[in-house]
C-alpha cells in the first residue's frame, strides 16, 4: 500500500468549519485545521473565528493589522490536512480536457501547466504531502526544524534538551508515539541532537568508518580460519555465500519485525523507550550524521544469538559454522554502510535508485519498504514501496 497523501477537501466543507469545535483555514489551496490552536492564539481565538473557513492570505500579510512572522506560517505547516480546489482552478478543470490531471490537487505537472497557462496557479503546491510524515519529497528530510515552534506545537520532545529521559517521562500513549516519530525532524544541518546529555553521550554516536574498522578484521580472521581447515574450497565459499544471504533475510526481518514493531509495541514508557533506542530515534531525526550505523556494543548483543544459532546448525563442522556467520557479518557491514551512504552521499546508478527508495521509506511510507540493501524481500513478503499518488476527493 503506497503512503496516503492528504485528500482534497470540499470547498463547501472548508466554509463550513468555522467553530470552535471545528475551525478551517486556507492559504491559496492549501488547507489548515487550526482547532487545537485556538486557546493559544496570541490574539485570542475569537479572532481566529472571523476567519473560519476562509483564506487568510491577505489578513496574514497585512502590515496594518498584524504582519504575521515566519514562526506563524510554520506553525500553520504543522496542521495541514489537506488542499481544496479554489474558483480558478476548478473552472480551468471544467474547461480542460483533462481534468483528472488538475483534480484532485496536487496536479499532475501537465496539470500544472494547464493551471499556470490559465492563470489559476497562484496558491496552488505541485507536490502531494504524505499524511503520516508530512513530507513531499527527500529534499524535506534535510529542512532543518525550528526547535521551539516544533515542541510548542507538537507538544512531543523539545530537540534543545536530552531525549531520552523526555521520552521515558512524557507520559506519551502509543499512538501519539507513533505518529510524531515517524515526522521526521532535521536537526542543525544533520548534528546530533542530545540524548543523554552527560558522559554516556559518545555512547550514542558512531561514525560510519568505525564498521569496517572494528568488523572486518575478525571477518577476514574467521574466514581465513575456515578457508584453512575446509578441504573443499567450493564447500568453503558455498557456506561463505549462504551466510551472505541468510544475512539479506535478517536485515529484512529485523528491520521489519523487530524495528518497526510499531502494531506489537507495549503501550508503556518501557516499550516506548526501548523503541526510541533501537530505531525511533532514527525515524525522528533521519538524516543525523553520527546515528545511522549500528554501535559496536548493540550490534554485538543482537549478533551473539546468531553465532549460537550458527553453531547449533551447522554442529558438524565448527569451520563451516563459522564460514556462514563470516558470510553473514560481512553481509551486515555492507548494509550498516550501505544505509549512511543512502542517506549522505551522491552513489552510482544502481545505488541511486536504491537511495530513492529507501528515503520514501522516511519521507512517505515508513509501514514498507524495509529493505536496504536490495528490495528483494519485500517483492517476497507484499511490502515493496510503490508510490502513486492517489486521486480521491473527500470530505475531512
Amino acid at each position: 500500500m503506497p503512503g496516503r497523501t492528504l485528500p482534497t477537501i470540499l470547498s463547501s466543507d472548508v466554509k463550513s468549519r468555522n467553530t470552535t469545535k471545528s475551525c478551517y483555514v486556507t492559504l491559496g489551496t492549501k488547507v489548515f485545521d487550526i482547532t487545537p490552536f485556538l486557546a493559544d492564539h496570541p490574539g485570542g481565538g475569537d479572532l481566529i473565528l472571523q476567519y473560519g473557513g476562509k483564506d487568510v492570505t491577505e489578513i496574514m500579510g497585512d502590515e496594518i493589522s498584524h504582519t504575521h512572522s515566519e514562526a506563524a506560517y510554520e506553525i500553520l505547516d504543522d496542521h495541514l490536512i489537506g488542499f481544496v480546489a479554489t474558483d480558478p482552478v476548478m473552472k480551468t478543470a471544467v474547461k480542460s480536457q483533462h481534468p483528472d490531471n488538475i483534480i484532485p490537487l496536487p496536479p499532475t505537472q501537465d496539470g500544472m501547466q494547464e493551471l499556470k497557462s490559465n492563470g489559476a496557479a497562484d496558491g496552488v503546491s505541485p507536490k502531494g504531502v504524505y499524511s503520516t510524515t508530512g513530507m513531499s519529497s527527500a529534499e524535506d528530510l534535510s529542512i532543518e526544524t525550528d526547535l521551539s515552534a516544533d515542541y510548542r506545537t507538537h507538544k512531543f520532545l523539545d530537540l534543545n534538551r536530552p531525549l531520552l529521559m523526555q521520552v521515558w517521562n512524557g507520559g506519551f500513549s502509543k499512538d501519539f508515539y507513533l505518529e510524531q516519530v515517524h515526522r521526521p525532524r532535521h536537526y542543525k544541518g544533520g548534528a546530533s541532537a542530545p540524548l543523554f546529555g552527560n558522559f554516556l553521550e559518545p555512547l550514542s554516536k558512531t561514525p560510519w568508518w568505525v564498521i569496517p574498522i572494528v568488523w572486518l578484521p575478525p571477518v577476514a580472521y574467521g574466514t581465513f580460519l575456515s578457508f584453512m581447515n575446509i578441504p573443499n574450497t567450493l564447500a568453503m565459499a558455498a557456506y561463505w555465500i549462504l551466510g551472505l544471504g541468510i544475512w539479506t533475510l535478517v536485515e529484512y526481518v529485523l528491520h521489519r519485525g523487530l524495528f518497526h514493531i510499531d502494531g506489537y509495541l507495549p503501550d508503556n514508557r518501557v516499550g516506548i523507550t526501548l523503541h526510541f533506542l533501537l530505531h525511533g530515534i532514527h525515524h525522528y531525526l533521519p538524516m543525523d550524521k553520527l546515528r545511522l550505523v549500528m554501535p559496536p556494543t548493540m550490534f554485538i548483543a543482537l549478533a551473539t544469538p546468531f553465532w549460537k544459532l550458527a553453531h547449533a546448525v551447522f554442529f558438524y563442522n565448527w569451520y563451516a559454522a563459522t564460514a556462514v556467520y563470516c558470510g553473514g557479518i560481512f553481509g551486515y557491514v555492507c548494509y550498516d554502510l550501505t544505509h549512511y551512504f543512502l542517506h549522505h552521499r551522491t552513489l552510482p546508478s544502481y545505488y541511486r535508485e536504491l537511495k530513492r527508495y529507501h528515503l520514501q521509506h522516511h519521507f512517505a511510507d515508513y509501514e514498507n519498504g524495509f529493505g536496504v540493501t536490495s528490495r528483494f524481500w519485500d517483492r517476497v513478503f507484499g511490502t515493496e514501496l510503490a508510490m502513486p499518488i492517489p486521486k480521491v476527493v473527500k470530505a475531512a
